[in-house]
């Protein structure tokens, strides 16, 4: 009993979808064949574009990974620069300071040392010019008291006084 009229005859009266199951009438071998020399004759063209793109896409990756790791190594080297460039910046910023604050004791101490010694001159010039007048002031009351001796003394002055005062000034410098 063949079961292909019978569907084929149920399904083709009602004029609906039918199902053909003739290897010759619905061309299968056909199909079969035509495919299978696809699959065969495009197999190396196929394979060879699919294998070229693999490669491509391999190297690519290669190459990627290539430029991320020498990206990687540059990025670290960067990092490593920085922190010493911040440390060579913390260390100027530092020295700076250290020079602000010696510049500054320093100019503070030549300041005390200048006012010390405008003090001392100060001080010296005082003592000069008071010993000036001191000894201008001498010089004066002498000159005062010698002519005022001298315009007393004649009157007070007689020969024989004269004589003694001569005679003792004699002999004071006898024994000087």
């Amino acid at each position: 009993m063949s079961f292909t009229p019978f569907f084929t005859a149920l399904f083709a009266h009602h004029g609906g979808f039918g199902l053909n199951l003739n290897p010759l009438d619905t061309n299968l071998i056909n199909l079969v064949i035509v495919i299978g020399v696809l699959v065969w004759f495009l197999r190396g063209f196929l394979g060879g574009i699919l294998e070229r793109r693999r490669q491509a896409i391999l190297a690519d990756l290669s190459d990627a990974e290539q430029r991320l790791q020498s990206a990687t190594a540059a990025l670290t080297q960067a990092q490593q620069d920085l922190a010493a460039a911040r440390q060579k910046a913390e260390q100027i910023r530092q020295d700076g300071q250290a020079r602000a604050h010696a510049v500054r004791v320093d100019s503070q101490q030549r300041t005390i040392e200048e006012m010390a010694r405008l003090k001392e001159d100060a001080t010296a010039d005082l003592k000069a010019e008071a010993s000036r007048v001191t000894a201008l002031l001498r010089r004066e009351a002498a000159r005062q008291a010698i002519e005022q001796a001298l315009a007393s003394l004649p009157a007070k002055l007689d020969e024989t006084a004269q004589a003694r005062l001569i005679d003792q000034s004699i002999q004071n410098l006898g024994n000087a």
